[in-house]
């Protein structure tokens, strides 16, 4: 079974995302239309490449977002070490080899979700704040 290995270009400041507008409705429909998969869809193995591949570069673009808001709260505070836990797990799922399989494209997609949930709340967190 071939594998899709992805390497990213070398950003150390996370400018790259930065500058970039998270389009969230379209990763939503996606990851909702993946995890109804049943694993009985004709799809071609290099699709699920692609869609995993699609799904994990959001992610990673998510994960630079939600770690960005995470940077504005206190460093003791319960959220911001909740959400150091959620992207240090995120970013080990993110760095799993890509594999031509239903499992591991609605894996990208939990991941998706899960970050979003964390956005979410931190956004929740900061109004409450203010």
């Amino acid at each position: 079974m071939p594998t899709t290995t992805h390497k990213d270009p070398y950003d150390p400041k996370p400018l790259i995302e930065a500058e970039l507008p998270l389009d969230r409705e379209p990763y939503e429909c996606l990851v909702k239309a993946v995890l109804a998969w049943t694993g009985t869809e004709a799809v071609a193995e290099r699709d699920y490449e692609q869609i995993a591949l699609q799904l994990t570069g959001h992610a990673r673009a998510l994960a630079c977002d939600v770690g960005r808001r995470a940077t504005q709260l206190p460093k003791d505070s319960g959220p911001r070490a909740l959400t150091d836990v959620v992207l240090r797990e995120a970013e080990g799922r993110m760095s799993a080899t890509i594999e031509g399989t239903v499992r591991c494209v609605q894996n990208r997609a939990r991941l998706v979700r899960a970050l979003y949930e964390r956005l979410d709340r931190l956004e929740a967190t900061r109004l409450q704040a203010v």
